[in-house]
């Protein structure tokens, strides 16, 4: 049967539905593995986690494949700099960051790729490097600097705020997102690289008129792609 795992941070606040690490955002099973010490100020940098923590993700997604997980995903966009170590590990479908899908939109939407992350200075050209994506395809807007995104999900675990208000976070992330259109009128599409920005996609999508991709739709897309995993046919086999 079709399972998602999730290797969700060790983080504090709710995660609610329509966030990458929340259950209720998929209508099948999903199992969630939350990587010990994974604290947010330690994943989002433009480079790849410190050894001990990257092992520990990969033990942690080996033990969603080996509990039946079809297809594997992650909480953060910035392990899109741990996506190739973290897909060698298992044998199922890894998309560690919507971040990943920027050759997609590339191509099948006009002009450039605005991302909305959950901080500009943290998405460098090693996290750009490791998504294959060129600097000058994308705008890049972030949120580190809104006292209510950053106090929620940039703190420390011991920090973060323990709700969400989710009418001003949504009012947030919608005015930071016209904010990126206006400013580059020649935009496309809308990326979401955080894992706790989907629940808003509606709401940016209304306000902006732009189509918006984030990892909750590519994972409904991996699990329906991996649902039905059989062993390899035979040479000749399944054709007519």
């Amino acid at each position: 049967m079709a399972r998602l795992g999730i290797l969700s941070l060790d983080t504090a606040f709710p995660r609610i539905a329509g966030d990458v690490g929340c259950a209720e955002s998929y209508p099948f099973p999903c199992d969630i593995e939350i990587v010990a010490g994974a604290d947010s100020p330690d994943i989002v940098r433009d480079r790849a986690p410190a050894p001990a923590l990257l092992d520990r993700f990969a033990h942690a997604a080996r033990a969603l494949e080996g509990r039946g997980a079809t297809a594997i995903v992650s909480t953060c966009g910035f392990l899109v700099s741990a996506q190739a170590r973290i897909a060698a590990e298992v044998t199922v479908p890894v998309m560690l960051s919507s971040l990943s899908l920027c050759p997609v939109i590339r191509a099948t939407c006009p002009g450039r790729i605005g991302i909305l992350t959950a901080s500009r200075g943290a998405l460098g050209p090693g996290a750009l490097a490791a998504a294959g994506i060129a600097p000058q395809e994308v705008a890049i807007a972030g949120l580190e600097h809104d006292a209510i995104f950053a106090g929620t999900f940039l703190a420390a675990r011991t920090a973060q705020a323990t709700g969400i208000d989710r009418a001003a976070m949504e009012r947030t992330v919608v005015a930071a997102a016209r904010d990126l259109v206006a400013g580059n009128p020649d935009l496309g599409a809308i990326l979401l690289e955080c894992g706790n920005l989907p629940p808003y996609a509606e709401a940016i999508r209304a306000a902006t008129g732009l189509p918006v991709f984030h990892l909750v739709d590519a994972a409904h897309w991996l699990v329906r792609a991996a649902a039905d995993r059989r062993p390899a046919l035979s040479p000749g086999a399944g054709h007519a």
